[in-house]
């Protein structure tokens, strides 16, 4: 695929930043979630969803209806979690494992995330809290968030779900 226009990525692990050419070539190695994971010049890179029209695709959002009650639906929140994936691994970060704990406070609408990395010098941790931030803005009703990176208790892959596992070839 082509990019129709200039776009920001991210090098992937480290989290650089660069400003992809219009024109340049690129090949998709993972669309999912909110952000695509490319390979351009032979690197890794990824590029947010809001930027999907640069490659000719479109933007990818959730809606979700908000309750009659005005409170932060905890399925909701689930599911904008869900959506943020790992640049790397083609799973999301509640099946790897990664979200720890995840707090709602009905009064404040604010919800807290704990959250680990699968390597604790994975450059990409900057940009996944700004994933589940953008995702989590989405819910009705949620006015403010905070995502914390932790790294004890240590990630390991049998924190992740059977399916993730069964996914990525790490089942035992």
């Amino acid at each position: 695929m082509v990019f129709e226009r200039e776009a920001p990525a991210k090098l992937v692990p480290s989290g650089d930043d660069l400003m992809i050419p219009k024109g340049a070539e690129a090949a998709i190695t993972q669309a999912l979630g909110a952000s695509y994971t490319l390979l351009y010049h032979g690197n890794l890179i990824r590029i947010d969803g809001k930027d999907a029209d640069a490659i000719g695709l479109t933007a990818n959002g959730l809606e979700f209806e908000a309750r009659a009650d005005g409170k932060i639906d905890e399925e909701q929140v689930w599911k904008a979690l869900s959506m943020v994936y790992d640049p790397e691994i083609p799973v999301n970060i509640v099946s790897l494992g990664l979200v720890y704990k995840m707090d709602i406070d009905q009064e404040r609408g604010h919800v807290d995330v704990e959250m680990t990395l699968t390597a604790p010098g994975c450059g990409m941790g900057d940009v996944l809290v700004d994933d589940i931030k953008r995702r989590l803005a989405e819910v009705p009703n949620v006015v403010s968030t905070d995502v914390d990176l932790v790294f004890d208790p240590p990630w390991d892959r049998t924190m992740m779900s059977e399916e993730a596992q069964l996914e990525t070839g790490m089942f035992f």
